[in-house]
């Protein structure tokens, strides 16, 4: 039945990494079963017999998808099944789509869709790698049109030393997260967040990933000899297609470069589409069909702009190639936001605001490695607006995941250890214009944004976008490129950090691959580009502020022994319910005894942080405490001194004078001035109020002296009385002596 299986193992990284193909999803064009330890990811391709009428675009769709049962667990929720794909499905998603999008060839059409399902998570393995290799073995087993076949791979940092697809733990301490991806050939991606590396060890560790995936390259090379399906046929250019091309070229060549001479994006793209729609009026004059023209239009533009980048060494707004635009950093532009900046490049702003919080505000994120919190957010929007465009606005899509990800990973290894900064942070960018690089600009923002709110960045982030023109007669490399650049160009590489070093990277190409000599020279030249837009930075502001914004909520820290916790907590809530009710504050507990009060009231903090240690706090014998008498009884009064702990003061310890009957001195809702004078034998706090001078709290037991200890027996209710008979006689109230009875 299962004629047509065949498995591939590739020793890997001293583990074994497995393909098969030919036992599961038989109908698909590709399947692949890969697998990673007990990590299982299941990769299908499927290509379109044919081409919808006029497309003109190439409709690639990878869709990641993580199986809570691969884990061993049921979703949450009504419905009890997984929904729309979370962050992490959508990020991975573009991981795997970047890489094998290029090298699919020109002119190809038919929509091709790549899922990969996983099915087993060890959680030790990483299924995102082994997801990207079985995609790349799938799609070319398939027979579709694809240039492949790549791999990728993962790699840490610790102790100067690479790690190849470091587990989950190890990058928990490891200082980089880097996966790369590419050809035998060269890179094709590149996504990375770090801990302030340079630019020499990022450049090394993405060659060192690359040279750690080719045996997973030859190894799907190896399985295709086995079991690859016959190719489909290539595309191949008409000879109408490039007899219209030349005649496009010929109509508008000279109308095209004099409209991009013009430096203004709007009033350029205006120019660009007064050109092309006199190419189409031409075109319809002869009795050529204008609408299959609108690709090759493109091909135009994209000739005229590199070429003359290439030839002149300037760029579409005048710049040469390694000028960054003029910057404007604000801060403070909302009076009610506890942190907020405008960050203006060029054509390009961000309006990032920041937002603290407490505990209770931190994300609930349910993974199949298993549910964690996250306290630092960060959500990136691109209104239609932004761009001159009317447009759908909802959910969030894959291209505003990606990017808000981007930043989180730039700022992220600079924000203050949860010990001195306890707060959970929201930052939004608004990208209120755009022509280029507004991820970056993002990182800019979100920096100057957290610092105007008060938290303690390690230092100031910065982010820049470099570009490439590459042809067969040469290159260039490109600082903060511009939309355009982006669209016509061949690298979107993607540089954010600080003045010592690189903390995120994210590099998409489209074309085939590129040499680590363009990535060094991209790297050295994003590195100047960094530090001078950090310099305009600090025009705004150069650190961060040294209190958080008067509208943000004061959380204050303290620490109570774990075995107190239940005590404050109460028995379902009760107790903290009552305390957050009485003081108005919001507490947060953890299991280490932690606890963190947020308020905005300096008086609401104290009362909190004084009913808290009340609770916890244990009685020491000396110390002196205020407390309110709870209940009076005939042999002495309870009175609540410390949070909810009692003690007696008896009848002998209310008063230096005599006491007949306890409600003489005090009642019911008196507050008093107690001293801890010791314990009985079952541990009950015994208090007296006679030594402590009830005006101002002052000891006072040398003023007054040590009372004689009570006899045994002699104690509550007046039980055991002391026998009399030594005295001549009783006295009354008064003071007289009662005649002694016979």
């Amino acid at each position: 039945m299962f004629e047509s299986y065949f498995r591939k193992d590739i020793p890997w990284g001293g583990k074994t990494l497995t393909l098969e193909t030919g036992k599961i999803a038989r109908q698909a064009d590709g399947a692949v079963l890969a697998r990673l330890g007990d990590t299982i990811v299941l990769c299908t391709a499927v290509g379109a017999r044919g081409v919808k009428p006029g497309q003109d675009f190439f409709p690639l769709t990878v869709n990641y998808q993580e199986k809570t049962y691969a884990a061993g667990k049921i979703p949450g929720g009504f419905f009890k099944r997984e929904g729309r794909p979370s962050e992490a499905e959508t990020l991975i998603s573009r991981l795997i789509d970047r890489p094998i999008r290029p090298l699919f060839p020109d002119g190809f059409r038919n929509e091709v869709q790549v899922v990969a399902t996983v099915l087993s998570h060890d959680l030790e393995n990483s299924p995102d790698i082994v997801a990207m290799v079985g995609c790349s073995a799938a799609l070319t087993l398939s027979g579709i049109p694809f240039f492949g076949p790549i791999a990728g791979a993962r790699v840490g940092y610790a102790a100067g030393e690479y790690i190849l697809n470091p587990t989950i733990e190890q990058i928990k301490t490891s200082e980089l997260d880097l996966i790369v991806a590419g050809t035998a050939e060269g890179v094709l991606m590149v996504e990375s967040e770090a801990k302030e590396l340079t630019e020499d060890v990022m450049l090394g560790a993405v060659r060192f990933g690359h040279a750690a995936f080719q045996p997973v390259i030859q190894g799907i090379i190896e399985l295709a000899e086995r079991a690859a399906k016959d190719a489909w046929p290539m595309p191949e250019p008409s000879e109408a297609e490039a007899a219209l091309k030349a005649k496009i070229s010929e109509l508008g060549r000279a109308a095209m470069a004099e409209a991009y001479k013009e430096t203004q994006k709007l009033v350029r793209q205006g120019k660009v589409s007064a050109v092309k729609k006199d190419i189409a009026a031409k075109l319809e004059a002869e009795g050529i069909d204008a609408s299959a023209a609108k690709g090759l239009m493109k091909d135009l533009e994209a000739d005229v702009v590199r070429g003359n980048i290439l030839d002149t060494g300037i760029r579409i707004d005048g710049r040469d190639t390694k000028t960054v635009r003029p910057i404007v950093a604000e801060v403070g532009i909302l009076p009610r936001a506890h942190g907020s900046a405008l960050f203006t490049r060029g054509e390009t702003q961000a309006l990032c605001v920041a937002t603290l919080g407490t505990g209770q505000d931190e994300q609930i994120i349910d993974a199949l490695a298993g549910e964690y919190r996250e306290d630092f957010m960060l959500h990136y929007n691109f209104p239609p607006y932004s761009v001159n465009e009317t447009g759908r606005m909802g959910s969030p899509g894959r291209r505003e995941v990606g990017h808000g990800k981007l930043a989180w990973r730039a700022i992220h290894p600079l924000l203050p250890p949860k010990e001195q900064f306890p707060y959970t942070i929201r930052v939004v960018s608004e990208i209120t214009e755009s022509n280029g690089s507004s991820s970056m600009a993002t990182v800019c923002g979100t920096s100057l944004s957290l610092m105007d709110a008060g938290a303690p960045l390690v230092r100031p982030c910065a982010g820049i976008a470099m570009g490439l023109i590459k042809e067969d007669r040469g290159f260039a490399v490109l600082s903060d490129i511009l939309g355009d650049e982006d669209h016509l160009g061949d690298m979107d590489f993607k540089v954010a950090g600080t003045e010592q070093g690189i903390t995120a990277l994210q590099m998409d190409i489209k074309i085939t691959s590129i040499t680590f000599d363009i990535m060094k020279t991209a790297l050295d030249q994003a590195r100047d580009g960094r530090v001078h837009i950090l310099g305009e930075m600090a025009k705004g502001l150069s650190g961060s502020r040294s209190d958080v914004a008067v509208t943000a909520p004061r959380i204050t820290v303290i620490t109570v022994p774990k075995e107190k916790i239940r005590e404050v907590i109460g028995t379902g809530g009760k107790v903290i319910r009552d305390i957050v009710e009485r003081t108005g504050t919001k507490i947060d507990i953890e299991d280490d005894g932690t606890i963190k009060i947020a308020s905005s009231s300096t008086e609401a903090t104290q009362n909190a942080i004084d009913i808290i240690r009340g609770i916890t706090a244990e009685a020491e014998v000396g110390a002196i405490y205020t407390g309110t008498v709870v209940k009076v009884a005939d042999f002495g009064a309870f009175v609540n001194f410390l949070g909810s702990k009692d003690g007696l003061v008896h009848i002998s310890e209310l008063n230096n004078e005599r006491v007949s009957k306890t409600s003489d001195v005090v009642s019911v809702g008196d507050k008093v001035r107690v001293k801890v004078i010791g314990f009985d034998d079952r541990g009950k706090v015994k208090l007296s109020m006679r030594v402590v001078d009830q005006a101002t709290g002052a000891d006072i037991t040398e003023q007054v002296g040590a009372r004689r200890p009570r006899a045994e027996g002699e104690g509550e209710g007046g039980e055991g009385r002391r026998d009399r008979s030594d005295r001549g006689g009783d006295r009354d109230r008064g003071g007289e002596r009662r005649p002694r009875r016979d």
